[in-house]
């Protein structure tokens, strides 16, 4: 599961919005991966398209996925283990009730036991997402850092069950001096429920059980106007707008929103650079700003890190981000070109929760106004 699920970190949003994966792959590892150290873009051969490189797509690398969500986790404060459960419980577990995409959650384990060698036992079972798309670390205070649990190789190709374990030992846990061991998990992918059942192997032939927990997989709501799947940019027009908005329907808030634009086109010989495309970003207090596309490092997608809206990027509680772009196509852009497959990513820091599609043509016929 840990390959899987830093396959999604940096992958999940372009899989569920890209038509043509090989070529968008590139322009959304350069947005979304761009927290990663050793990352880096290449630069595109001007004036032709060259083909996406085997093994170029951070997805299919194991080692280049990996950067990020292992930094991230070596890199956390030490928690500080929330106790739950009754006294008369030998093994409680708890989350909260809802599990914000993009954000960790805490949760943990309580023992009321005493355990020398044991193995906690995690069950888990979604509803609307995949299990894979699921990560669940515990606090491993001697190396001071967030690991991951060992899991059981899932079957299928959306599985919605899963069993994550990890060893214990706390010798001195009773009712009077329970331990607690810290958790955390977050959902990678799309809303749902989540129900986990916990159970506790002391190593000495006894079994025990937590109450079953579940929790809602939530995200912000994110809406799109002024764009639609027939949409037409003409070269050398004026360009055409289209507005994000972002409204945090969680408990929870967002620390480090993010939003990025991506494009690829490509023709029989040509493919779209970012200089045959103009991106704008309206900011309230200063207009329209230019806003910078980025060749991919493999193949001739482009990419761009959308400005932060009113100047900040922590999202509270209901609170709204509005992103308000505009996009136009360059007079001078290839005449083969007459279709881009486009689109918006939204997250926190390296991990996004929502992407969609911004498809557009280019008719052939003229530059056109």
């Amino acid at each position: 599961m840990t390959f899987k699920v830093a396959q999604r970190r940096t992958s999940a949003a372009r899989k569920a919005t890209v038509r043509t994966a090989a070529a968008l792959a590139a322009g959304l590892t350069l947005v979304i991966g761009a927290a990663a150290p050793g990352q880096a873009a290449g630069a595109t051969p001007a004036g032709g398209a060259a083909p996406a490189k085997p093994g170029c797509d951070g997805a299919e690398r194991p080692g280049a996925v990996s950067a990020a969500p292992a930094w991230a986790a070596a890199h956390q404060p030490a928690p500080v283990s929330a106790l739950t459960g009754t006294a008369a419980q030998n093994l409680a577990y708890g989350m909260p009730g809802q599990l914000p995409i993009g954000l960790w959650s805490d949760s943990g384990v309580t023992l009321r036991t005493p355990v020398t060698k044991g193995t906690v036992r995690l069950d888990v079972t979604s509803k609307g997402f995949s299990t894979d798309s699921l990560t669940v670390q515990r606090y491993e205070p001697s190396a001071r850092r967030w690991v991951d649990l060992d899991s059981k190789p899932s079957s299928g190709s959306f599985p919605t069950q899963g069993v994550l374990t990890f060893p214990v030992s706390a010798p001195d846990a009773s009712p009077k001096h329970p331990v607690g061991i810290a958790l955390r998990l977050q959902d990678l992918d799309r809303p749902g429920t989540l129900t986990v059942a916990a159970s506790l192997d002391d190593g000495r032939g006894h079994t025990y059980r937590a109450p079953v927990r579940t929790a809602e997989a939530t995200r912000p709501k994110v809406t799109v106007t002024g764009w639609d799947k027939g949409a037409t940019l003409r070269r050398g027009g004026t360009g055409r707008t289209v507005t994000v908005t972002v409204k945090n329907t969680t408990d929870r808030a967002y620390p480090a929103l993010s939003g990025a634009y991506f494009a690829y086109g490509a023709g029989g010989s040509h493919a779209l650079t970012p200089k045959d495309l103009t991106l704008s970003q309206y900011r309230t207090d200063r207009g329209w700003m230019r806003v910078p596309l980025v060749a991919g490092g493999c193949d001739p997608g482009m990419s761009a890190t959308l400005l932060p809206t009113s100047g900040k990027r922590l999202l509270a509680p209901g609170e709204t981000a509005v992103y308000r772009l505009k996009v136009a196509v360059a007079r001078t852009a290839p005449r083969d070109v007459t279709r881009a497959d486009a689109g918006f990513t939204v997250g926190n820091g390296d991990t996004s929760f929502l992407s969609q599609e911004l498809p557009f043509t280019i008719p052939g016929g003229g530059p056109g106004h």
